[in-house]
């Protein structure tokens, strides 16, 4: 966990940036799956998301971008992950949304690594609720609240999380470094 990854000004334009994209109805419901196997299961999972490209315009994306690429080639000169891409999305929960316990692994894909969500929310306390839950092996779990600028990382194929729900709006930019595809 890393409070204050991004300025607050950049986390604010990231903000304004994925409202304004809703407006435009840039956002869709996310499902769980994918391609063929990819459903709408608004019990499981209530939120809106939009994804994003690395050469977007906006220079709060670009910021964002370039941070995450400065902690791809940290982690991978540290821990030898072997990141090589991101692929992320906005994700806005409305009011009261949740996200049940799941793994951001493909049971048939390894190539997502690490899990990264960067949260965008103003003023965020305790008492709007919202916060990540990440369950250990041993039966510990631990909460994070999503407070702006917070960026939260940890290995896609191992930690069950969820996403509890929140008295208001929660909004993030939420993805995954991924490994190079291998080739059979």
């Amino acid at each position: 966990m890393e409070p204050d990854f991004l300025p607050s000004s950049t986390i604010a334009a990231l903000g304004a940036d994925a409202r304004q994209r809703d407006a435009a109805g840039e956002f869709h419901a996310a499902g769980i799956g994918r391609d063929a196997h990819r459903i709408e299961r608004s019990a499981i999972r209530g939120d809106r998301i939009a994804w994003l490209e690395e050469f977007d315009a906006s220079p709060a994306v670009q910021a964002t971008w370039k941070g995450l690429s400065d902690l791809r080639r940290a982690l991978n000169a540290a821990l030898f992950l072997g990141l090589f891409t991101f692929e992320g999305h906005y994700a806005i929960y409305p009011r009261a949304a949740l996200y049940h316990r799941h793994r951001d692994r493909f049971r048939d894909d390894d190539a997502r690594v690490l899990s990264c969500v960067l949260y965008l929310n103003d003023g965020w306390t305790a008492s709007d609720g919202g916060s990540l839950r990440i369950h250990f092996d041993d039966g510990e779990r631990r909460d994070v609240l999503p407070v702006g600028g917070t960026l939260v990382c940890f290995l896609s194929e191992r930690f069950v999380h969820e996403v509890l729900p929140a008295t208001r709006e929660r909004l993030a930019l939420t993805g995954w470094f991924r490994r190079r595809a291998m080739r059979v």
